[in-house]
């Protein structure tokens, strides 16, 4: 199943980041094992380990070495591996690149943390938000008047970090083939997330974009393009850039007033926000949708994690998807020839180790 079927993966087992991307490949179809400790716990139930789907694994001590030969010749037979410790640990535990290169010269070793391998933060702790701040990312998000607001942990460790990998490994995979080497992928969320940042930059260059918050066209400043609280106190999102769609916005609020029309003039958005949230305070959120909703105004209502699955359009395309009693997120993105389904649910740490060991070729 998936397009990625025949791929064999070795998963470091971590947090956040590391097993979101393992995720990515295993829901493509990729052969990931994910190599837990011994004394790891399901906290919450294996089922609710969303970002552990779709894989197998065997639970090792590393500090056995046993264990580290068997997951020496896990890599030995591998395509790629996977870890996301600080820079130093994977050697100090004997498995570093140049030990996996002996055994496996074509092998794709990933490896991801927040600052990157070297560097002056390079071995020092952090988190998201860490990492977006210094880049310029967080310093840009939120209102004006107030603090940087946290996007989750959404840029930092799953843009920048989780997505990065999977692009990076399948770019060394693709290396591979033609020059029979592997090679080192070295992610930095720091350098992922500042990647994603490009246009902003670019903005910034051409005299676009302010290093005020809040009052850019795409960080809220705009009255086109941000977020209005309707009468029922929920929230609408509205994304009216092109003429064509502001004027249509215009058309279903009925916002007459002559200083609409200068609608790129900065001078003016605090007051039009001003004056457009006047106008969807006026109706609910339900009667905003029935207005404007799958017109060209570029609207969607801001619905909430428990009401997103319900929303005729995610229910259409199965955006999301249920397994064992527990509401996902589909696989994504989607193939014509080779789809991609989920073929089992999270494991156990150490369920598979007796069919990982024969499957794979291990004494």
């Amino acid at each position: 199943m998936g397009p990625l079927k025949g791929l064999k993966v070795v998963e470091m087992a971590g947090i956040g980041p590391g097993p979101f991307c393992a995720m990515l490949l295993a829901d493509m179809g990729a052969d990931v094992v994910r190599v837990d400790r011994k004394s790891t716990k399901a906290s919450a139930g294996p089922s609710y380990n969303i970002l552990n789907r779709g894989r197998r694994s065997i639970a090792l001590d590393l500090k056995q070495s046993e264990d580290v030969e068997i997951a020496l010749q896990l890599a030995s037979r591998a395509d790629a591996l996977i870890e996301g410790f600080r820079p130093g640990v994977m050697e100090r535990l004997g498995l570093g690149p140049e030990v996996c290169f002996e055994r496996n010269p074509a092998l794709v070793y990933g490896r991801m943390t927040g600052w990157g391998q070297d560097g002056p933060l390079a071995h020092a702790a952090g988190h998201d938000i860490n990492y977006i701040a210094l880049i310029g990312a967080l310093h840009a998000i939120g209102s004006v008047g107030q603090g940087p607001v946290p996007p989750l942990n959404l840029v930092g460790d799953f843009g920048g970090g989780a997505l990065y990998l999977a692009f990076g490994l399948m770019c060394g995979l693709h290396e591979a083939r033609v020059s029979g080497q592997g090679q080192v992928v070295d992610v930095a969320m720091t350098d992922g997330a500042a990647h994603l940042m490009a246009m902003m930059y670019s903005l910034k260059h051409s005299a676009m974009w302010s290093d005020h918050r809040g009052t850019n066209m795409l960080d809220g400043g705009a009255h086109f393009y941000g977020t209005f609280e309707c009468a029922d106190g929920e929230w609408v999102a509205i994304g009216s850039i092109e003429p064509q769609f502001y004027a249509l916005l215009l058309e279903k609020t009925g916002a007459s007033d002559a200083l609409f029309q200068e609608q790129m003039d900065r001078t003016h958005w605090p007051d039009l926000k001003a004056r457009l949230g006047e106008i969807f305070r006026s109706r609910t959120r339900d009667e905003w949708c029935a207005i404007m909703e799958g017109s060209d105004v570029c609207f969607a209502p801001v619905l909430a994690m428990s009401e997103a699955p319900d929303h005729p359009h995610n229910r259409a395309r199965e955006t999301f998807i249920e397994r064992d009693g527990v509401v996902q997120p589909a696989p994504a993105p989607r193939f014509s020839r080779t789809k991609a389904e989920l073929s089992h649910g999270p494991p156990s740490p150490g369920q598979h180790r007796a069919e990982i060991l024969k499957d794979w070729g291990i004494n």
